[in-house]
């Protein structure tokens, strides 16, 4: 069980990995301590030195090496600096995360209950027991809402135009006072 689980984190079945075979994260350690560079082993470095000191590693082992090298940079075990792989500075401060760290938090005292926050949202109305239930509105007969237009009905408001005069297109011309010469 236990053999299937490192397997398992190492993205081989059981039967593909070899016994003689370390692990991959110790195996990319000794790479670069034997390397001892000082910029940093490159992934190529160390793939070269792991191919030439074991010689049973897998198909897949350039996908396992970056897989495991990118998993070792993000828990901290290696250090990843100008696309060179390095182990970390003992004495360099511990690396923070993106953001504002969060507040330090207060112990209390033993003995103390914590109580849930707040419901996010307005609090609801006390329940009164002793009112009646609410009943709907009494309605005034008259429905919801706006109501219907009205349908038009065949009266017109402006009186029709006498029936022997047609009138033209456009403004009436403008009627002149006739003034008369002598």
């Amino acid at each position: 069980m236990a053999t299937e689980e490192i397997s398992r984190t190492q993205g081989l079945n059981p039967s593909q990995q070899s016994s003689s075979l370390p692990d991959y994260p110790q195996m990319i350690l000794e790479a670069i301590e034997a390397l001892n560079e000082k910029e940093g082993s490159s992934m190529s470095s160390i793939a070269k030195h792991i191919d030439s000191t074991h010689s049973d590693l897998p198909a897949s082992h350039s996908t396992l090496l970056s897989h495991h090298l990118n998993q070792m940079k993000q828990m901290g075990q290696i250090v990843m600096l100008n696309n060179n792989y390095s182990k970390p500075d003992p004495n360099a401060p511990p690396k923070r995360g993106r953001g504002r760290p969060p507040k330090p938090k207060v112990p209390l005292p033993p003995g103390v209950v914590v109580s849930s926050p707040r419901p996010r949202g307005r609090p609801p109305k006390p329940k009164d027991l002793l009112a009646p239930p609410k009943t709907k509105s009494v309605s005034t007969g008259r429905p919801r809402g706006r109501p219907p237009k009205k349908a038009k009905t065949g009266t017109n408001t402006a009186p029709p135009p006498p029936p022997g005069v047609k009138r033209g297109r456009g403004r009436p011309p403008k009627v002149l006072p006739s003034v008369g010469f002598q």
